[in-house]
């Protein structure tokens, strides 16, 4: 049987992934290390440089990524990929490996990618499903446009569009008067994914923060459950709104629930206002603007 969830139940978020990308020497790798219980999967080989280092695992091949089981996992609340684009690499040369009409001279055919979009999202899912979040760590690319200079992911191909999907949410991190800043909103010469409305946040040394990017994805948890809450709220009101207008059969029915309609939150009042109306003209009845209600036919001014 289906399971259909409705507009007012909750949508509770529980895990997130989430894309930080950046120029090198930015101190993405030490930023990974502040997300809450982290463990590193160390493609780029780079964990030694981290200003403050945690828990990691050094990946040569996809197997390695692929055999992650529950119990290794178990001590750990968030995985960081570093770098997804290196991972994607080495993603590649597996898939060649397993399947050599799907790569050419090292590189992936089309149907190739293909795979490779379907196993890296795939092996997202499974890690999500374990109940871990998952942080992207990515360099970024320059391409100019005119006088513009564009930020990219620095990812092969098409797979830019899988790891965007993919993210909850969307981080550059930059140098801004000497301070590394992380800000989650696109603009026309970034990308950017910013679910719960985060402002530009200033990213502090390890030693004061260690736990600095933990804090980050706990309030953009926070953010988007309360604003399911919200919505929530708003679904049950318009709800209530329906079943009084389902009992309502006179133009003086309809009247009064003109009346009330304007005591209604704001952010219901102009749904409900079209559930009235095509509810009254339904039943014959004309909307009088002179008197501001509705008669049971329209009056010649």
């Amino acid at each position: 049987m289906l399971k259909i969830l409705r507009a007012s139940d909750p949508l509770v978020i529980d895990q997130l992934v989430v894309c930080i990308y950046s120029n090198p020497g930015l101190g993405k790798t030490t930023l990974g290390f502040s997300a809450n219980a982290p463990l590193l999967l160390d493609f780029d080989k780079g964990a030694g440089r981290a200003a403050s280092r945690g828990d990691s695992v050094q990946i040569d091949t996809w197997p390695e990524v692929t055999g992650i089981t529950k119990d290794d996992l178990a001590p750990y609340q968030t995985i960081v990929v570093d770098t997804v684009g290196r991972a994607l690499d080495i993603l590649t040369t597996d898939i060649i490996r397993r399947y050599p009409k799907k790569g050419y001279g090292g590189a992936l055919s089309l149907q190739g990618y293909g795979t490779l979009k379907a196993e890296f999202t795939a092996w997202l899912k499974a890690i999500r499903q374990l109940g871990k979040d998952v942080v992207l760590i990515a360099h970024s690319s320059e391409d100019k446009s005119g006088d513009e200079i564009i930020e990219r992911l620095d990812v092969q191909g098409g797979s830019k569009g899988e790891i965007y999907k993919s993210a909850d949410a969307m981080g550059r991190l930059s140098l801004v008067n000497g301070q590394r800043v992380l800000n989650f909103s696109p603009t026309d010469t970034t990308f950017g994914k910013n679910p719960a409305g985060t402002q530009p946040l200033n990213v502090p040394d390890a030693d004061i923060a260690p736990v600095f990017l933990g804090g980050v994805v706990d309030g953009i948890k926070e953010k988007i459950n309360a604003l399911t809450d919200e919505q929530q709220n708003r679904q049950n009101m318009i709800a209530d709104w329906a079943a009084s207008v389902e009992v309502a059969t006179t133009a003086d029915d309809f009247n009064e629930l003109v009346k009330q309609v304007k005591k209604a939150d704001k952010s219901v009042q102009k749904t409900v206002k079209g559930l009235l109306h095509k509810s009254a003209i339904s039943l014959g009845l004309v909307y009088d603007k002179g008197k501001g209600g509705y008669a049971t036919e329209k009056v010649e001014g």
